[in-house]
């Protein structure tokens, strides 16, 4: 081997990660092995460069490597105590690395060490677990690949099954790979080259015969009043069910939600097998450890109305809990983790589609992919044999291994806003932006709202991937516009924690100079605007019963009688009296309401660039480009107010620390005497 090595691995293992049939996201693992240079005593040395524990194939650096002096993990095998103490093998591993840096050694680096070959993939792909799932599973292993690839009985990953597999490989010359039952593949190759060629053979011959010899049907018949509704119909079904469906899945902690009804999953739910398969739960260790053991499926037709499937879901949803209780006490033993969660993390709606929980929108994404890959796994089983997946005793020593629960115990503690999902109105420039740039980086799920879509979308975009935010369209002044940014927001995220009443526009004019047009166009979008969104925002809030805050931002102007603005501080102070009112109304349902008063905030404000800065110079009888420092002047502080004090205050309204207030408007002005609240 060369020092090219990891950059090959690294390069066969994207190329084989970038494709989901091959692997799920963070699935599977590659290896090659090569010669290195012992920094201590200069001498060559056999190494084993192995993808790290989670990783992801497809966006693999060589961060993402463990590197291992092989004869110090092939000495484990004189000292292995045996598959009852497998489990310390793992922290053997970091006696044996190479180097500093790196990634963790996953469970599988025995499979990759101890197999005779220079090259080998580990992954997940749903042909092949189609037939590692199959009741007959070894026959078809036959059947399929001629003995170029052998059967391997299900194992729990680890360093027995490392053992077992280098044992078939000397016992099967002629193999390229295995089907590991009830889990995935492995592959093996002399060169790089050969390993990727061998993987994807198998993967393919395993989709080619599932594709000719298969039946049509192997979700049986379309089982009436179950189809697909059309798009329009099933997207408004799902954001109306959105809001209690995500309360019931956060009963034990807050989840962020996201929604599919990709094809594959919505021919799924119509199909007449769906209950029962859905029942089975899934296999592949990846597959259940991101899904659950099972999901939870509504059984009702999908023209049931939103009501009746919503007081369905809850009376299922209790069942679920009491099964998953069930599940855990018949299989957990005196070694077990405690059990963390009873709450399903995919939920199912026939002709609807699927909802898909996490942590965080990524991990709620993900597992929502896996359930698909899922879905794929049960067609192809089922159009050969009969799925079957592994048994519940072995999938809860998976779910409570406790090397996977020492895992999230490793995982970083969570930002302030992590799991929150936040609407903010006016968002794509001056205070809103500012706001949700804050909220995003705090680790909350953002809603860019604007008039203008393509500048929402654009300040999304800054913010991250549409895991952290997106852009959304929004004249609060129409009703209907709001709800469809809401409906949006419920459907990229699940639910909605957090709302910012904060577009707004401004003119400035004396008495006699404003028009009905005037009064009428700025009240109706910050006095009936922030009306509309409140509404909208509140009803998602109470349906979800998971509390939540709705923050005004309305202005100094408020209390402050200022010159020549009368439309302006009207409809402030409206906004302002709105914030009591709906602290007082909303309360019950653990929905705080607060209100920020800025004093003029120039820099990077859409509100003082489009005429209002001017108006006020003009006003005050100082140049625009000096207005910043004159309202600064004018305060005790003697400080220019930015978009960021404002999302400063955000933060902390919206954080745990103030989580006993309600009704507070907090001035963000550097001190303006006469807006002192009283």
């Amino acid at each position: 081997m060369t020092a090219s090595t990891p950059s090959e691995l690294i390069a066969r293992s994207r190329r084989l990660g970038a494709d989901p049939r091959n692997t799920n996201y963070a699935g599977g693992n590659t290896s090659a092995k090569g010669t290195g240079i012992d920094p201590v005593t200069g001498e060559p040395v056999e190494l084993l460069w192995v993808k790290g524990s989670g990783g992801d194939l497809g966006t693999l650096t060589e961060a993402g490597l463990a590197v291992l002096r092989l004869d110090r993990v092939r000495a484990l095998v004189d000292v292995y105590p045996g598959v009852q103490r497998e489990d310390e093998m793992v922290a053997a591993f970091d006696y044996c690395l190479h180097g500093k840096g790196g990634a963790a050694p996953s469970i599988d680096t025995a499979m990759h060490a101890l197999v005779d070959a220079a090259h080998v993939d580990h992954m997940h792909p749903d042909s092949g677990i189609a037939i590692a799932t199959a009741a007959d599973g070894e026959e078809l292993t036959s059947r399929i690949f001629a003995g170029k690839v052998v059967w391997v009985p299900w194992r729990r990953p680890g360093f027995q099954l490392g053992l077992d597999i280098a044992e078939i490989k000397r016992q099967n010359p002629q193999a390229i790979g295995c089907i590991l039952g009830g889990h995935g593949i492995t592959a093996w190759g002399e060169t790089s080259e050969e390993a990727e060629a061998n993987s994807l053979w198998i993967i393919h011959t395993a989709e080619a015969y599932i594709g000719e010899h298969g039946r049509s049907d192997p979700f049986g018949g379309v089982r009436a009043g179950y189809e697909a509704l059309p798009q329009a119909e099933r997207r408004a079904k799902a954001a109306a069910l959105a809001p209690t469906i995500r309360g019931l899945a956060s009963t034990d902690k807050p989840m962020v939600g996201h929604f599919t009804d990709s094809d594959d999953v919505l021919e799924f739910l119509a199909g007449e097998k769906a209950a029962d398969l859905a029942a089975l739960g899934t296999s592949c260790p990846d597959h259940f450890l991101r899904t659950k053991v099972k999901p939870m499926l509504l059984d009702l037709p999908a023209g049931a109305s939103v009501d009746a499937s919503i007081a369905r879901l809850t009376e299922l949803h209790e069942q679920y809990r009491a099964d998953y209780r069930a599940y855990y006490d018949a299989h957990a033993d005196a070694s077990s983790p405690a059990m963390r969660g009873a709450d399903p993390l995919i939920v199912l709606i026939p002709g609807v589609g699927m909802f898909s929980y996490g942590a965080n929108k990524q991990t709620a994404r993900v597992a929502g992919e896996f359930y698909v890959n899922a879905i794929h796994v049960m067609r192809g089983a089922e159009a050969l044999s009969t799925y079957t997946p592994i048994s519940d005793a072995e999938k809860l020593r998976i779910e409570y291994w406790a090397l996977e629960d020492a895992k999230l115990q490793r995982m970083p503690k969570p930002k302030s806003h992590q799991g929150r999902i936040a609407l903010v109105t006016g968002a794509a420039s001056g205070i809103g932006k500012a706001i949700a740039t804050r909220l995003a980086a705090e680790g909350a799920c953002v809603v860019v709202a604007d008039l203008d879509l393509e500048k929402a979308q654009s300040a999304a975009a800054e913010l991250g991937n549409a895991d952290v935010a997106i852009g959304v369209a929004a004249n609060v002044a129409d009703a209907d516009a709001v709800q469809a940014a809401l409906d949006a927001t419920l459907l990229a995220f699940g639910g909605i924690d957090l709302v910012v009443n904060n577009a707004g526009l401004s003119l400035s004019k004396p008495l006699l100079e404003t028009t009905e047009q005037d009064w009428d166009l700025q009240h109706d979008v910050m006095a009936k605007g922030s009306f509309f969104v409140a509404k909208a925002a509140a009803r998602a809030l109470i349906a979800q019963g998971m509390g939540g805050d709705i923050v005004y931002i309305s202005s100094k102007n408020s209390v402050f009688a200022g010159p020549n603005n009368i439309a302006y501080s009207a409809t402030k102070a409206d906004q302002a009296h709105q914030v009591r009112l709906l602290a007082v109304e909303l309360g019950e349902h653990g929905v705080r309401v607060n209100g920020i008063n800025p004093d003029g905030v120039v820099r990077g404000s859409g509100i003082f660039a489009s005429g209002w800065g001017a108006n006020r110079a003009a006003t005050y009888g100082v140049k625009e480009e000096d207005l910043g420092q004159f309202y600064a002047n004018r305060t005790i502080l003697k400080r220019e107010v930015v978009p960021e004090n404002v999302a400063d205050a955000v933060y902390v309204l919206t954080g745990p620390e103030l989580s006993r207030t309600t009704g507070l408007h907090v001035p963000v002005d550097s001190g303006v005497a006469a807006a002192f609240l009283r």
